[in-house]
């Protein structure tokens, strides 16, 4: 059966304005490119130019889709149903984005692909009972669109076949609107569309708690440079953002506003998925990239649409347990501009 298994290959989504590279591994967004002021294309994620480095496992997630539960699960346990569970614990003392061998680590199949002027690709994938220690057969697929000529839309889905479990993906992209070469992204912009985080404790899992960000260091209510007030909380920004307060477009809550000063690039991101990780790159270090680019801390930031962080144990937190007969949908858009 081994041979049988989908091979890791690279794959193009084009529309004449932009560009976008996506591996069936781990649903990988590789590069994205798209006009900045004058016109001229350049690739804004960080990434390697082929799948052997993320076979490597040099990528700290770069680009991925993680599964089959994102971000972090308290000491990898969690009771469902009566039955405890125990996950692998791959950032100690956590779970993390799925475990050893998340869906970010597998390779998908390829369902369909469209060419035209609406390319899309659609990738799916079957993760098995027990797999990384979850409960139940689950089918997943993922499709990314290019539904205008700067915006790219991703629809999730994920059905379980025959036990609940818990399962939020995410898309775990690290943007640098300047161009994925240019340094750091302290002097980008952004808008956060929420009025409160889920504060961690000191090993960055929530602690239940919601509280307000007004006139914190945490306050992205109004555009603020994300440079201004980074030194003030600890490594940087890695925080659950609830998502309470955008307004609506296709179904989609606004999430968040990116832009750079340098290119005027902006990206505009909408989703209907309760949170919000905002992550500003904090372990990344000496990662070589595409074209022999040094991404180095903060090279990139990530904007990863999501159930909250520990929700499975944290009973104030929205579910992310999906049971049978259920259809997980989590869908986002991606809005490329220049301002």
């Amino acid at each position: 059966m081994a041979d049988q298994s989908p091979k890791p290959e690279l794959f193009e989504l084009d529309n004449g304005t932009m560009k976008v590279i996506i591996t069936n591994l781990g649903c990988t967004i590789t590069s994205l490119s798209v006009p900045g002021k004058d016109g001229n294309l350049a690739d804004v994620v960080l990434g390697f130019n082929s799948v052997e480095p993320y076979l490597q496992r040099l990528a700290p997630f770069f680009g991925c889709i993680v599964g089959r539960v994102a971000n972090r699960i308290k000491d990898g346990k969690f009771t469902l149903d009566g039955v405890q569970y125990s996950l692998p614990i791959n950032k100690p003392p956590n779970s993390l984005h799925g475990g050893h061998n998340g869906f970010d680590k597998v390779v998908w199949e390829v369902a369909e692909q469209k060419k035209g002027d609406t390319p899309s690709i659609t990738f799916k994938y079957h993760s098995h009972d027990g797999e990384e220690g979850y409960p139940g057969d689950v089918s997943v697929t993922a499709t990314y669109t290019l539904i205008s000529s700067t915006a790219m839309r991703l629809d999730m889905e994920a059905v379980p076949e025959n036990k609940a479990t818990p399962i939020n993906l995410a898309q775990h992209t690290y943007w640098n609107l300047a161009g994925h070469n240019s340094g750091n992204i302290l002097d980008h912009s952004i808008q956060i569309w929420a009025n409160h985080i889920t504060p961690v404790d000191q090993n960055t899992v929530p602690t239940g708690e919601i509280v307000p960000l007004k006139g914190t260091p945490f306050d992205f209510t109004t555009e603020k440079r994300i440079g201004n007030s980074i030194h003030e909380v600890g490594l940087g920004y890695d925080h659950n953002y609830v998502l309470e307060c955008g307004d609506e477009k296709a179904g989609l809550k606004h999430a968040a506003k990116l832009r750079d000063p340098s290119s005027s690039r902006v990206l505009n991101l909408w989703t209907n998925a309760p949170g919000m990780q905002f992550y500003t790159g904090n372990y990344v270090n000496g990662v070589v990239g595409k074209g022999g680019a040094v991404y180095g801390k903060h090279a990139g930031v990530c904007l990863e649409t999501q159930g909250f962080p520990n929700a499975i144990n944290q009973i104030n937190f929205p579910s992310v347990v999906v049971r049978p007969g259920e259809k997980y949908q989590h869908s986002m858009l991606f809005e490329f501009s220049v301002e």
